[in-house]
C-alpha cells in the first residue's frame, strides 16, 4: 500500500520538526538583540542604511511590486494588487520559483498516493497555479488585519498632532516614526511621496491602493474633504477612531459567540482525513479490496465535493460581516 509508514521515518519526521523549532527559537533570541529603530518598521531600517529619502521611497516601491511612479508593474492588475497588498518583498522571480516548487511537490505527492502519471501531472499544474495566489491571499488577509488593529492608534497620533498645531503631512510623518509595520512603513511612504512632490490626496489614495483595508476610504475621504472645504479634522478623525474601535469590540463578541460553531466545523472537516490516515497506519490492507476499483475515483470526487459544500454552508452560518 502507498500509505505504509515506517516507524523509523516517523521518528525522522519528528526529529526534523524538533530541529526546526530549536532553530526558530535561536533565531528569535538573536533577533531580540537588534536595535529598536532598525526593526520598528521597514522604512526606518532602510533609512538607516541610506540617508537619501527619495532612494528609500523608490526601493520600497520596487520591493512591493510597484514601478518608480508608484503604479502597478505587472499587466495582470489583480495579481499585482495581491502582491502589493500582501506586503511580500521577495520579487516576481522568487514567486515563480515558489510556484514551480509547489508544482513539483504536489505532483510528487499525487504520484506517491495514486501512482498515476496523469493525476500527478494534473496535481502539479493545479498546485503550481493555485498555491502562490492562495499564500498571497492569506498573507494579504493577515497584513490587513494587522493594519486594522494598529489603525485606530495611528489615527489617535494624528489627532494629537493636529491639536498641537501641526499640519497634516507632519502628523502623517509622526505616525511613520512612532508606529511599527505595517502602519509605520505605509504612512512613511505617504510622507515621502508628499515630500517629493505628490499632492496629499493622491498620496492618500496610493495608501488606500497599497493596503486595501476597509476603513481607509473613510479616513482618506475625511482628509480630502477637509483639504478642499476646511473643517475640524481632529474632531472628525477622533470620532472615526472611536467608531473603528467599537466595530472591533462587536466583531470580537461575535467571534466569541460563534466559537462553538467554528470549532465544530473544523472538527467535522478534519475528522474524515484523520480517520483515513489512522486506519491506513493501523490496518494498511483495510482499503486494499477497493483501492484499484475505477469507481473509487468518482466516489472520492463526489465525497470531496459534498464535504466542500457542507464546509461552505457551515462557514456561511458562522461568518458575520457588517
Amino acid at each position: 500500500m502507498p500509505f505504509d509508514l515506517d516507524p523509523l521515518h516517523v521518528f525522522y519526521l519528528f526529529a526534523a520538526g524538533a530541529v526546526v523549532l530549536v532553530a526558530e527559537a535561536v533565531t528569535l533570541l538573536v533577533a531580540e538583540r537588534a536595535d529598536y529603530r532598525s526593526r520598528v518598521n521597514r522604512r526606518l531600517a532602510a533609512r538607516s542604511a541610506d540617508a537619501n529619502g527619495e532612494n528609500v521611497l523608490l526601493r520600497l516601491r520596487r520591493e512591493r511590486g510597484l514601478n518608480a511612479e508608484g503604479r502597478f508593474r505587472l499587466s495582470f492588475a489583480w495579481l499585482n494588487r495581491l502582491i502589493v497588498q500582501s506586503g511580500v518583498t521577495v520579487g516576481l522571480w522568487a514567486l515563480l520559483g515558489g510556484a514551480l516548487g509547489a508544482a513539483v511537490v504536489a505532483g510528487a505527492l499525487a504520484y506517491f498516493a495514486v501512482a498515476n502519471a496523469a493525476y500527478a501531472a494534473l496535481a502539479a499544474v493545479t498546485g503550481g497555479i493555485v498555491t502562490v495566489p492562495a499564500v498571497l491571499a492569506f498573507m494579504r488577509a493577515r497584513r490587513i488585519k494587522a493594519f486594522a488593529v494598529q489603525f485606530p492608534d495611528a489615527i489617535d497620533i494624528i489627532v494629537r498632532s493636529l491639536r498641537a498645531g501641526h499640519p497634516v503631512p507632519v502628523a502623517l510623518a509622526l505616525v511613520a516614526r512612532e508606529m511599527p509595520d505595517p502602519v509605520g512603513s505605509e504612512f512613511g511612504m505617504v510622507s515621502d511621496e508628499i515630500t517629493y512632490g505628490t499632492d496629499l490626496e493622491t498620496a492618500m489614495r496610493n495608501l488606500m491602493l497599497r493596503v486595501g483595508q476597509e476603513d481607509l476610504p473613510l479616513f482618506v475621504t475625511s482628509i480630502g474633504i477637509q483639504t478642499s472645504t476646511g473643517g475640524n479634522l481632529s474632531q472628525i478623525l477622533d470620532n472615526l477612531s472611536g467608531i473603528i474601535r467599537e466595530r472591533f469590540q462587536v466583531r470580537r463578541k461575535i467571534k466569541a459567540l460563534s466559537s462553538e460553531g467554528r470549532s465544530g466545523a473544523m472538527i467535522l472537516g478534519v475528522t474524515p482525513f484523520a480517520t483515513f490516515a489512522v486506519i491506513n497506519v493501523l490496518a494498511p490492507d483495510f482499503y486494499g479490496a477497493v483501492w484499484g476499483d475505477p469507481r473509487l475515483t468518482f466516489g472520492l470526487m463526489g465525497t470531496g465535493l459534498w464535504m466542500f459544500l457542507g464546509l461552505m454552508i457551515m462557514k456561511k452560518m458562522i461568518n458575520f460581516r457588517f
